[in-house]
């Protein structure tokens, strides 16, 4: 019979307690220097160390070398209270969800005048202390303020407004925390080297994430993986699969698709979640997490150095890219949007409909009223205007360009077709969150293979060359069929930029490069969805209108299609 990991690798000394450096430090102190006090309030989160802690200290205080924050381990008081020892008859662990009446308070004032049998002080330890009663404090009330000599109290407990003041005034109080994710990644890691478990990296962030911070639910969450790991060891889908959490795959294909407005791959994602057997409020939840990953790493690059964000640098890599198809506004709207919709699933009878309506209003900002949505279409206009100028600028001039102030000769523009998106996946293929196609793989690429792979395309784009590589940078994958490659840009004058031979050549030999495939390269001047308005906008006239199309009753669009409107623009054009 196997110990539970949770019980095997207790801590025995507060140097192996982790992520509680602020309790331990002034602890160890007050044993260093003599200043135990009587009476002890351990509070926070379940498994963060509060019972072991008060277990280490009554080991500490009790040490034949005691008081010592570092026990000798070889007396018979500390091999008795080692985390795994029989343990000692003047050190008494109290359940006070079972023993908080005024009878027990009664029967322990009793019997704590009795002298300790073989240690140099009788502790006691009331865990689940909120759980003792209002009668039941006050009846200890005086034997916790004056206690014998050999007296020392230990509470613990995750509420402590629950105790009463009079008793907390009496303690010296110490709330410990969450573990941070990085220590107890860090912790985990060694513990698997310990137990010769071979485990993939990116499982430990599962677990970690998981374990909410508490040491105690990470390990037992470790402790359940391995056992039902092969003799392979613990694999990435095998425990993605276990504690129910979506594929990071699917999330980036979900948020490259709201970013290009393309409805389809979003409801087709929504579709495999749902028919693969998975709750929608998990994947809702999962994608708020996302957004809000994305939130955080737009506001601040660095995110991942400063242990704001805790992911794998190519994964950092591909969130960058993805945070600037969006802006602020249009992120912060997303995550606004997913969290209300996160509460309002709770106790629906059709989770999928809400999801599938949420996803709707996320992919429209023009069907809403709020400031978020207008501040979304106001931050897609002046990127608009900022991608023109940074383009023009990054573009060097060619040594065969016409002179400057000539007319540039524009080729005749092909007609602008429709945004076309990839075919709907076969009815008959078993529903799976696997990504839809991988590049490595034999079946045709879609769309969102495309678009997981798009920050390779860029690298190689941009070892290449410079200009169509800028061009690239706000552009969407629009479609893939196989034959030939859509692009979607800002506006139709990007469109026909980009349209230069000598810019799709790039990007063909690009997606040889990483792809394998030949494909026609073709671009559009919108990335917005069908239902998205266009903007009019003529950079010749600054004081031109900007005609947004809105519904004649959104008061706000109105004040943005008149005076504010024409300021705004003005600024841009200005700037």
């Amino acid at each position: 019979m196997t110990l539970a990991l949770y019980r095997k690798y207790r801590p025995g000394s507060f140097a192996e307690l982790i992520g509680q450096e602020h309790v331990t430090g002034p602890l160890e102190q007050a044993l260093r220097s003599g200043r135990v006090h009587h009476a002890y309030l351990f509070s926070g989160p379940r498994g963060c160390g509060k019972t072991s802690s008060a277990r280490i200290l009554a080991r500490s205080v009790n040490c034949a070398e005691g008081p010592t924050p570092t026990p000798c381990g070889i007396c018979d008081s500390c091999v008795a209270l080692a985390p795994n020892g029989p343990g000692s008859l003047d050190v008494l662990e109290i359940d006070a969800a079972s023993h908080g009446l005024v009878d027990d308070a009664r029967d322990l004032r009793e019997r704590a005048f009795y002298a300790p049998v073989a240690s140099a002080f009788k502790v006691y330890i009331v865990d689940e202390a909120h759980m003792v009663t209002t009668a039941g404090f006050n009846a200890l009330l005086k034997l916790v303020e004056e206690p014998p000599p050999h007296l020392k109290f230990i509470f613990a407990t995750t509420e402590p407004d629950k105790v009463i003041g009079t008793i907390r005034s009496r303690t010296f109080h110490y709330p410990f925390r969450l573990v941070p994710p990085a220590v107890l990644r860090e912790f985990l890691a060694g513990i698997c080297a310990q137990e010769g478990a071979e485990v993939d990296p990116l499982v430990l962030p599962l677990v970690v994430r998981a374990g909410a911070g508490s040491v105690r639910d990470c390990l037992s969450i470790l402790d359940q993986l391995l056992a039902g790991s092969g003799t392979g060891g613990l694999g990435y889908e095998g425990a993605l699969a276990l504690l129910g959490y979506t594929d990071a795959a699917l999330l980036d294909e979900t948020v490259d698709a709201i970013a290009a407005g393309d409805g389809a791959t979003v409801f087709r994602v929504v579709d495999r979640v749902v028919e693969a057997g998975h709750d929608p409020r998990r994947f809702t939840a999962d994608l708020l997490e996302r957004f809000r990953d994305l939130v955080v790493l737009d506001a601040v690059p660095d995110a991942a150095d400063n242990g704001l964000l805790d992911a794998p640098v190519d994964r950092l890599d591909r969130m960058r890219i993805q945070a600037s198809g969006f802006g602020p506004a249009g992120l912060s709207r997303a995550a606004d949007l997913l969290a209300t919709g996160l509460t309002e699933m709770r106790g629906t009878t059709s989770p999928r409909l809400m999801l599938e309506l949420l996803c709707a209003r996320i992919l429209l900002p023009g069907a809403a009223a709020g400031d978020g949505a207008l501040m979304t279409r106001l931050e897609r206009l002046e990127r608009r205007f900022a991608i023109s100028d940074d383009s023009a600028a990054a573009a060097p001039a060619r040594p065969d360009a016409p002179d400057a102030a000539a007319p540039a000769a524009v080729p005749p523009a092909r007609p602008i077709a429709p945004p076309t998106l990839a075919p709907a996946a076969s009815p008959a293929a078993p529903p799976t969150l696997a990504p839809a196609a991988s590049p490595a793989a034999d079946a045709p690429l879609d769309v969102a293979a495309v678009r997981r792979v798009w920050p390779e395309v860029l690298d190689a784009v941009k070892r290449r060359r410079r200009t169509p590589a800028a061009l690239l940078g706000e552009a969407q994958v629009i479609s893939a069929d196989g034959r030939e490659l859509v692009l979607g840009f800002a506006n139709e004058a990007l469109a026909r930029r980009f349209a230069d031979p000598a810019n799709c050549d790039v990007l063909k030999e690009a997606l040889s490069e990483v792809l394998g495939v030949d494909w026609a390269v073709r671009s559009i001047g919108s990335t917005a969805p069908p239902a998205e308005a266009e903007v009019e906008f003529d950079p010749a006239e600054p004081g031109a209108d900007v005609d947004l199309r809105q519904s004649p009753g959104d008061a706000a669009l109105d004040l943005l299609q008149g005076e504010l409107g024409a300021k705004v623009i003005g600024e841009i054009d200005g700037g």
